[in-house]
């Protein structure tokens, strides 16, 4: 049996001028019965354009911080580095998967560009910016839970795992604020942050604000996570 393409984002290191990537996303998805393939950092219309055609599902990665300009904000000094182009590819890569509903799944990084590509907003520091005592940036090991997150009875996340609450691990600083229209609400943290969405209009638009790569080895949810999403590429 053809086994599903899917198309994972680069990570950028602006120190070395290289992009580079985990490879706990490859193995992940390589367990869950995909070929994972990096994709270059490019905004050639006509390359994203192949590629949207050509791969049967998109991953979306972690990364630098999405430029507020996007959500229409001035950048507050506790804001990261945001990499344009990596940002301009996306949002491009973005609008074309979907036009074919090509299956997406986000971590970290990738539920915030979903949300601000679907017109949502983000805290651009958790810390300046929310008066909260959860941890959401721990320490290693990263495949340690590192909080709690309730699940929302009639998301797609429940009826995957069948649990109400969840420890998942946490390693960001910015998250949403404003969800993006249409979106829905799969979980959220003790503190009100979203930590999960998705958008039914789709076939499969599914985002995580923890990472499931670092704990598929042991974590049967994080397992289930990838599982899905490789089945509704293939």
């Amino acid at each position: 049996m053809r086994k599903p393409l899917i198309g994972v984002l680069p990570l950028y290191d602006e120190q070395k001028d290289s992009y580079w990537m985990l490879p706990a996303y490859m193995k992940a998805l390589e367990e869950a019965g995909a070929i994972p393939v990096m994709l270059p950092l490019t905004v050639d219309q006509s390359n994203l354009e192949q590629i949207a055609t050509g791969m049967d599902g998109l991953l979306f990665t972690g990364g630098h911080d999405v430029d507020p300009k996007l959500y229409g904000q001035e950048r507050l000094e506790q804001c990261g580095l945001s990499i344009h182009e990596r940002d301009e590819m996306e949002q491009k890569l973005f609008q074309l998967a979907l036009a074919v509903d090509l299956p997406l799944l986000g971590i970290c990084r990738g539920i915030q560009i979903f949300n601000v590509l679907l017109g949502g907003t983000l805290y651009q520091d958790l810390p300046s910016q929310l008066d909260s005592k959860l941890k959401h940036v721990q320490q290693p090991p990263y495949a340690t839970p590192s909080h709690e997150v309730e699940v929302k009875r009639k998301s797609s996340l429940y009826r995957m795992v069948g649990k109400k609450r969840l420890d998942v691990n946490s390693y960001h600083h910015q998250a949403i604020d404003i969800l993006a229209p249409g979106c829905k609400v799969m979980a959220v943290a003790q503190d009100g942050i979203i930590e999960a969405i998705e958008h039914p209009a789709y076939r499969y638009l599914m985002a995580v604000q923890w990472h499931p790569e670092f704990s598929y080895v042991a974590d049967n949810v994080s397992k289930e996570i990838f599982r899905s999403f490789v089945e509704a590429a293939s």
